[in-house]
C-alpha cells in the first residue's frame, strides 16, 4: 500500500499554495483480495491483513526454499495456505515483522551487550566513528565483539543476531558497512555517518546505538521467523 500527495486537480492556473490532497493506493487488487477471501469464506479478511500475510510469508524459510528458483527469475508467487489458522499466523507474524523493520531506529538497544570504554568517561566527541571492525582471533572473526573505534569496544554480541540476513548479508554487517566515513572514488564526495548522526539525528551516539538496536531487531525477527508455521499450501 502506498500514499501519495497530489495538489488540486492539475489546473494550469491553480494557486501554488493549494493544500496537498492525500490519495491512498492499494498495492493489492480487489481480485487478489477476493481470491483469498474465497479460500477462507468464514473469515473477514481485509487488504491490510493480506498485505501482512504476504510479508510474513516472504520471511518463511519453507517458502524461500520451495520457491527459490522462481524468486531468482520472476515476481514471487503467493499461495494460499491450507488453513485459516495458518493464514492468520502468517498475517500476525508479518504485522509484527513490519513493526520491527519500520521502527528499527526506535526499538530498544540490546541490553545484553557490554560497552567497554576502558573505564573512561566519554564525551560526545568520543562516539565519532571512522570504520567499525570485527576483530580476528587467529584466522577466524570474533563476531561476538565489535571494535567501534579506538575508545569503544562492544562485547557480548549474540551470534544468532547474524542469522537475520537482508539482501544476502546480515543486517548487522550492513550497519558496519554504512556507518562510517567513506570517500567515493569517482566523485571524491565524502560520506560521513557522523554528519547524519549530529545534524539530522541530533545524537552523536547514533551509529553505536543503531548497531545495538539492529541486534534487537535481528533477534526478534529470527524469533518470529522461527515460530512461523510449516508451509502447507491449499490446492484446488
Amino acid at each position: 500500500m502506498s500514499t501519495v500527495k497530489q495538489t488540486g486537480n492539475g489546473d494550469l492556473f491553480e494557486q501554488e499554495h493549494a493544500q496537498p490532497r492525500v490519495v491512498r493506493r492499494d498495492g493489492i487488487t480487489d481480485a487478489g483480495l477476493a481470491h483469498f477471501q474465497s479460500a477462507y469464506p468464514a473469515e473477514t479478511i481485509t487488504k491490510e491483513d493480506l498485505f501482512y500475510y504476504v510479508y510474513g510469508l516472504l520471511h518463511s524459510p519453507d517458502y524461500r526454499e520451495r520457491y527459490a528458483d522462481n524468486l531468482s527469475k520472476e515476481l514471487p508467487r503467493i499461495p494460499c495456505v491450507k488453513t485459516a489458522a495458518n493464514f492468520w499466523a502468517f498475517s500476525k507474524a508479518g504485522r509484527a515483522l513490519a513493526e520491527l523493520h519500520l521502527n528499527y531506529e526506535t526499538v530498544p538497544t540490546y541490553a545484553g551487550a557490554k560497552i567497554d570504554t576502558g573505564g573512561k568517561k566519554l564525551t560526545d566527541a568520543d562516539y565519532r566513528v571512522e570504520k567499525m571492525k570485527v576483530p580476528k582471533i587467529g584466522k577466524e572473526y570474533d563476531r561476538s565483539t565489535l571494535i567501534y573505534n579506538s575508545k569503544i569496544t562492544v562485547t557480548g554480541i549474540p551470534l544468532e543476531a547474524y542469522d537475520y540476513v537482508v539482501n544476502g548479508k546480515p543486517a548487522l554487517d550492513w550497519v558496519v558497512e554504512r556507518q562510517c566515513v567513506k570517500t567515493d572514488k569517482d566523485s571524491g564526495i565524502v560520506n560521513d555517518a557522523n554528519d547524519w548522526a549530529i545534524d539530522t539525528m541530533h545524537n552523536p551516539r547514533y551509529p553505536l546505538e543503531l548497531f545495538l538496536r539492529v541486534i534487537t531487531v535481528s533477534l526478534e525477527t529470527m524469533k518470529i521467523v522461527n515460530s512461523l508455521p510449516k508451509l502447507d499450501i491449499l490446492t484446488k
